[in-house]
């Protein structure tokens, strides 16, 4: 193989499984915006900008968008770790070797170190996601401040 098809075949390979992977959360996180949006929909300052005589477009993408993902983002931090957990079975069904797989077979080998290696590693990715998620709050929401 040359570099080039080995990329291809890499990529050629990972095209379902990275797809399956994405798109578990997605009835979750659409679920949870469609809330948002009829919440925000419904306040006083959307009503406002209405009788301004903005546009739906502008009051949607402008005004009520803008306020409904913050919550979405705490939920997208959270899903930075749940990639390690969930992706056991996507690992499984594709016979792709992965993290999912190794801690799996680590419990029932009775591999502690590996074990615990493997929850230090999901706690860490829970961490630094809560973090990604705490700093992209803080770029979207004007309320919020680092100091």
């Amino acid at each position: 193989f040359t570099t080039f098809e080995k990329i291809k075949d890499v990529l050629w390979h990972v095209t379902l499984p990275a797809i399956v992977t994405g798109t578990i959360g997605m009835a979750q996180y659409m679920r949870q915006m469609r809330g948002e949006m009829i919440e925000t929909l419904s306040q006083d300052y959307i009503r406002t900008a209405r009788a301004k005589g903005l546009s739906n477009f502008q009051v949607i993408f402008g005004h009520a968008f803008g306020n409904a993902i913050n919550p979405l983002v705490t939920l997208f931090g959270f899903s930075l770790a749940y990639l390690l957990a969930g992706s056991l079975i996507v690992e499984i069904v594709f016979a792709w070797p992965g993290m999912g797989r190794l801690t799996f077979d680590a419990v029932f080998a009775k591999d502690e170190p590996l074990v615990m290696a493997s929850i230090v590693l999901l706690i860490g990715m829970l961490a630094i996601g809560n973090l990604v998620a705490d700093l992209l709050l803080a770029a979207i929401d004007p309320r919020i401040r680092l100091e």
